[in-house]
């Protein structure tokens, strides 16, 4: 059963220094019927304007993946962490018992383009870490690259709760595969580009919840790049 998340259906709000898009409840933006999916609980889809960002805000029991699809994301936190994530890097942050931190873009000329997604942690009270790890576009391409998972295995960045995170580069007719185990279950966001879904049609924006499915096939119908959460 695949059930699409359109993505011009999504909470939106525009602030002039951001323009961001909710695929799930988040902030001001209430649905009821989108709350989440398993122990995903958080895809934004964020611009941020040049020389703006989110000041010091705290965090706490959230696994926060941050993943930079075009421009540079300065961050810095409690922790005593302070990075630029760019396009082809995975930044996590277990918030745990708590954190603060800071996300701003340096640049003085080009907006930066991100997706920062939350997944509910395994337990709550977790020493709060910070993890950031760069994959190639050559791992992505044609295929779906593990870059989150519970443990951190295949050199991918640690996640806290029974999650695999993969991502994928494709191009128009290529098609990649993807074994969903008895009970799980996947939810399939297009970050860009369009795709077809087993024989669902998907664009830039658009997810989808996946259940009682063995084999996920993603086809690309133009240049896309796609994130699959493998869920419990």
């Amino acid at each position: 059963m695949i059930i699409v998340r359109p993505g011009n259906e999504r909470g939106h709000n525009n602030l002039g220094w951001l323009d961001t898009y909710h695929t799930f409840s988040f902030d001001t933006y209430f649905d009821p019927d989108h709350m989440g999916f398993r122990q995903l609980r958080v895809i934004n889809e964020d611009r941020v304007e040049p020389g703006d960002g989110f000041g010091t805000h705290p965090h706490r029991d959230m696994e926060i993946i941050t993943y930079v699809l075009e421009g540079a994301l300065e961050h810095r936190d409690s922790m005593g962490n302070g990075s630029l994530i760019q396009p082809g890097e995975v930044q996590r942050m277990s918030a745990g018992t708590g954190i603060t931190h800071s996300e701003f873009n340096p640049s003085k000329s080009e907006p930066v383009h991100l997706l920062q997604i939350w997944i509910l942690p395994e337990k709550k009270g977790l020493t709060p870490s910070y993890e950031q790890r760069e994959f190639k576009a050559e791992e992505k391409r044609g295929r779906l690259r593990l870059i989150a998972a519970t443990g951190g295995r295949d050199g991918a960045v640690t996640i806290h709760q029974d999650v695999d995170l993969y991502a994928g580069l494709l191009d128009a007719g290529e098609r990649v595969t993807f074994s969903l185990r008895p009970d799980r279950h996947a939810w399939v966001q297009v970050a860009r580009g369009a795709i077809v879904l087993n024989r669902v049609p998907l664009k830039a924006g658009d997810g989808a919840s996946v259940s009682k499915e063995t084999q996920l096939e993603l086809t690309g119908t133009e240049t896309a790049e796609v994130l699959v959460f493998d869920l419990a």
